[in-house]
């Protein structure tokens, strides 16, 4: 036994075949003359941004790029899969954040280490007596505070 989809309704599309007894001899869906005029009006804006002329070349090879981007765009959109959703996706897509390939900063060089113009000379024996008594200074302070208990002070 056989159970059918009802499939064959959702494949009815809303088609103008034209007025009675002068039909049209291509079958188009309503959203495919939409798509087409705006396509259209894009190709003939583009050609003319470009430089071509509007004669009959020009004009016809217009209607052949707008019949081939309408039958491209018109294969993708469907009743599951409509125009506004096709649409959605495609400014999703071409807005997304993209992972950046390029490295950050550049080639390594020294344009901006400081370079003094003196060389730097050695301390005296004396400056450096005094510093180091400086220091040893500041660490028995140091010291004192170290084993300071808390609660008890130590006489300074």
């Amino acid at each position: 036994m056989r159970v059918r989809t009802d499939d064959e309704v959702y494949r009815v599309d809303a088609v103008w075949l034209g007025p009675p007894r002068a039909t049209f001899p291509w079958r188009a869906r309503y959203v495919a003359w939409g798509v087409g005029i705006v396509v259209f009006l894009l190709v003939t804006a583009v050609q003319r941004q470009v430089g071509f002329g509007f004669d009959f070349i020009n004009t016809g090879w217009g209607f052949v790029i707008t019949i081939a981007l309408t039958r491209f765009i018109c294969a993708r959109i469907s009743h599951e899969r409509p125009l506004s959703s096709v649409l959605a996706m495609w400014v999703r897509e071409l807005t997304a954040p993209r992972e950046t390939t390029t490295g950050r900063g550049g080639a390594a060089s020294a344009a901006r280490i400081r370079v003094a113009p003196q060389r730097p000379r050695k301390r005296h024996k004396g400056a450096k007596r005094a510093s180091a008594s400086a220091r040893s200074q500041h660490r028995r302070q140091q010291d004192r505070r170290q084993k300071e208990v808390r609660g008890v002070r130590t006489p300074a």
